[in-house]
């Protein structure tokens, strides 16, 4: 029984720091999830046309607004390991990357509603 024991509390103490590492903290996981219904919003923006397109537009650059601000404001929780803070800073800047393509997207559907179709082009 107590070998039993042991053996147990030896593998939660090893998994344990294991499994809180890899994953994204929960406010990370909610940015996630509101990346993604921003990205289907753009997605149906770049469907629509004419005012409903600039509706949906509208509607993705105020999410944008919102997510980057608390995304400046974001900061990872105390008490992280050095290779716990790098995870949450790789995670971090996967949504950072994954929030300016959508703003780069979203620039160019706009570009091209006012008849810009490339650089330089009018």
């Amino acid at each position: 029984m107590k070998r039993l024991l042991m053996a147990v509390l030896a593998g939660l103490t090893l998994a344990l720091p294991l499994a809180g590492s890899a994953a994204p903290d929960e406010t990370q996981r909610q940015m996630i999830q509101r990346a993604q219904e921003a990205k289907k919003k753009l997605a149906a923006a770049e469907a629509a046309a004419g005012a409903q397109r600039q509706k949906m537009i509208e509607e993705h650059m105020a999410m944008m607004q919102t997510m980057m601000a608390q995304m400046q404001k974001a900061k990872p929780r105390g008490g992280m390991s050095p290779e716990q803070t790098r995870e949450w800073m790789d995670e971090h800047m996967k949504l950072m990357d994954e929030l300016l393509g959508q703003m780069m997207q979203e620039h160019h559907m706009m570009m091209q509603d006012i008849g810009m179709k490339g650089p330089g082009k009018k």
